[in-house]
């Protein structure tokens, strides 16, 4: 299907940047881990709210945006979020995750200093991969350094590499923190491998994905695997306790109900960046001296209406609002929720997946080359990773939507599943059976098959179907796209082939 001759390469990334730079702008969204935070570590966005903190980590704490010791990594600011400065500064302070810290354990080694194996850290959000990767980095003051797999690629990698290796030169070594390390590509994990085997660096990744079908195995296979487990309600209920009383936190300067603390547990779900955030907006309702109830902590979520949410009903509506954008033509809508999706970290694999889908569903031989688009988009993003992959997102969005659409391959398989369903599934001619064994023949099989490429039209009168679907249309296609020429085409096939059959 002709595109016109405007040059790709220009244009999407021009319409993704326009696109992500209006999800993220005024009014301004912040990233924030009430109720409905995306449990893949990443940010949900809402709007700017009273008392809402500038920023929020990836994880449970920030990710040093350079290279820093360990000890510049876990210095915060009077006025950092309240899940920054409440991060553990030893070990003493950590909840939950007994089970990895016991003496003598991998990781209370490698927290302590004395180990030196790289570690994946797998577990759900907010249960401590942050926290305990900059606790491995202090233990001995080496440089922190930290990647998101969300926007970082291959250079990045080869640059904080090369970074290491000089650091190494004069007795330093580097801790490497990756977070989301499940959406690295294989060969932004590739890079990886030298380093991590010849010790340049101590690699610690988090993820919250199986690693064992996310992760390459030559990394595996050089990395201790550890499972982090989520925090009780117990374990949540300590760190809310102490960001009340801590200096570092709100210094006792509000009272909190009994019954507000445990709605701060029970929305968390696990997860302690979720409890500190809420608590945090929350507060800012309460006057010093005064006390955060019940109401205002639901006032507060209330009015924080999250836009996207991974694992929750946002993140079904925006992906629904998306195919049925695409689906619909309008190229612009889709781009929107695109960009949406991308800003908030879904995986890029479920968008294109789902791209897949729909260029067969609703578009089908209407353009025959959206499958092809809608492919090789998902094969791009499998070997190019993020960030650059959105481009091809972008790539693919505007074309299916661009596409003409036609549902009739949908229709047609499902006409002939409800045929064979309905119990329409009659004996295959004998002309059309199996007749490559001994004594076929006498059973009347292959016998009087006419070969369609012996006759001039590549075509030949002959029944396929069992005698009771025989004249039955299943495919039936539109007047849109390229299914204009296929249907005069296949009047004609269907004419030919019923021709004085019987």
């Amino acid at each position: 299907m002709r595109r016109g001759s405007e040059d790709w390469a220009s244009v999407v990334p021009e319409v993704v940047s326009g696109l992500v730079s209006r999800v993220v702008s005024g009014p301004v969204l912040e990233p924030f881990a009430g109720s409905f935070a995306d449990p893949s570590g990443q940010y949900a966005y809402l709007p700017q709210l009273r008392g809402m903190p500038e920023a929020v980590s990836d994880g449970l704490f920030d990710l040093p945006g350079e290279s820093q010791t360990a000890n510049d990594a876990l210095s915060v600011s009077a006025g950092a979020p309240l899940a920054v400065r409440m991060r553990p500064a030893s070990l003493d302070e950590v909840v939950g995750q007994d089970h990895l810290l016991a003496p003598g354990s991998p990781l209370r080694r490698l927290v302590e200093g004395s180990g030196v194996a790289s570690a994946i850290l797998y577990g759900p959000p907010g249960s401590g991969k942050t926290t305990l990767a900059a606790l491995v980095s202090r233990a001995t003051g080496r440089r922190f350094e930290a990647l998101s797999a969300l926007s970082a690629g291959v250079k990045d990698v080869r640059a904080v590499i090369d970074s290491a290796r000089k650091a190494l030169l004069s007795g330093e070594q580097t801790v490497l923190f990756i977070d989301e390390v499940h959406r690295f590509s294989k060969t932004q994990q590739d890079a990886l491998l030298s380093a991590v085997e010849n010790r340049v660096v101590l690699l610690v990744a988090a993820t919250t994905e199986n690693p064992s079908f996310s992760v390459v195995a030559p990394l595996l296979s050089r990395s201790l695997i550890l499972q982090l487990r989520p925090l009780t309600a117990d374990d949540i209920r300590t760190v809310v306790q102490r960001a009340i009383d801590d200096p570092r936190g709100l210094g006792g300067q509000i009272g909190v109900q009994p019954e507000a603390v445990d709605l701060l547990v029970q929305l968390a779900a696990g997860d302690a960046r979720r409890a500190l955030t809420a608590l945090e907006v929350a507060s800012e309702t309460v006057e010093a001296g005064g006390e955060l109830t019940v109401a205002a902590v639901e006032q507060s979520l209330d009015k924080a209406a999250v836009r996207y949410d991974r694992d929750g009903d946002q993140h079904y509506d925006v992906i629904s609002a998306f195919i049925k954008s695409v689906r619909g033509s309008d190229v612009d809508a889709a781009l929107h929720y695109l960009a949406r999706m991308l800003v908030a970290g879904e995986d890029p694999r479920f968008v294109a997946r789902r791209l897949m889908i729909l260029a067969s569903e609703d578009i089908g031989m209407a353009d025959p080359t959206a499958l092809q688009i809608a492919v090789a988009t998902a094969q791009t993003v499998a070997l190019i990773g993020m960030p650059e992959a959105q481009l091809t997102l972008a790539h693919a969005t505007i074309h299916l939507s661009t596409a003409p659409k036609s549902n009739a391959v949908t229709t047609a398989l499902a006409a002939a599943m409800n045929d064979i369903k309905a119990g329409k599934a009659g004996l295959v001619p004998a002309h059309l059976r199996d007749g490559h064994y001994s004594g076929a023949a006498a059973l009347g099989n292959a016998q009087g098959y006419k070969y369609a490429h012996d006759h001039p039209d590549g075509v030949v009168a002959q029944q396929y179907p069992p005698d009771e679907l025989t004249g039955v249309d299943y495919y039936r296609p539109t007047g849109r796209g390229v299914e204009r020429e296929i249907g005069g085409r296949l009047e004609r096939l269907r004419a030919i082939i019923r021709r004085n059959r019987g």
